[in-house]
């Protein structure tokens, strides 16, 4: 391949780790502005949502255009391959932070409950794995013990079941980003060795390879 397809393939793995630091950014703010019950910070990981689908599109178009231009092989191709995973993965991440960002809005008047019961203990997983990606790793989940422990606040008081509904849909959210990581990982793996890995998302730590 040319020095030019090099250059430009390795400007888009810029924009790729670009978008996933921008990507872990809202879902870190979005959790915080929860705990905060900070409104004005809620609506910035809303604003930003537009940069990450700007430059999910960029990404998209500018890797299409190599494949059309230079007929990649082999490694090269695997990359490109993977970046088109990746910034899937990472787009829907900036959308659950998005989503989490509302809820942390529609929440701002209220107190919270068991001090968010377990939730930025959880996001604090989540976001090292996103910065995990790039290495093995193994998922961690919290989300049923979040569940039960909800469930609980809503049988001692009624008037806690709106809020605990939000944080058991917020761990959801979470729930769904850790597993985007893991996906990340198997397809950089991939990338790497031309070897599919697949990790065990149920937490096993067990790893299936074809």
């Amino acid at each position: 391949m040319t020095e030019k397809f090099h250059d430009e393939l390795a400007g888009l793995k810029d924009k790729v780790e670009e978008m996933g630091e921008l990507a872990k950014d809202m879902l870190e703010t979005s959790v915080r502005a929860l705990r905060e019950q900070d409104v004005e910070l809620a609506n910035s990981v809303i604003v930003k949502c537009k940069t990450i689908m700007a430059l999910d599109q960029s990404i998209e178009e500018e890797t299409l255009k190599l494949i059309t231009l230079h007929q990649p092989m082999a490694s090269d191709m695997r990359l490109i391959a993977t970046i088109l995973k990746m910034i899937t993965y990472i787009t829907r991440i900036g959308r659950y932070g998005k989503d989490i960002a509302k809820v942390a809005i529609e929440l701002s008047g209220e107190g919270h409950i068991g001090k968010l019961v377990s939730l930025p203990q959880m996001s604090g997983i989540v976001c090292s794995m996103i910065d995990d990606a790039m290495e093995a790793f193994k998922q961690q989940d919290l989300k049923y013990s979040i569940y039960r422990e909800g469930i609980s606040y809503m049988m001692e008081n009624p008037k806690y079941i709106t809020r605990c509904t939000q944080y058991i849909l917020i761990a959801r959210y979470l729930e769904r980003c850790g597993d985007h990581a893991c996906k990340m990982a198997e397809k950089i793996h991939y990338m790497v060795t031309g070897v599919h890995q697949e990790i065990d998302h149920k937490g096993n730590g067990t790893i299936k390879v074809s």
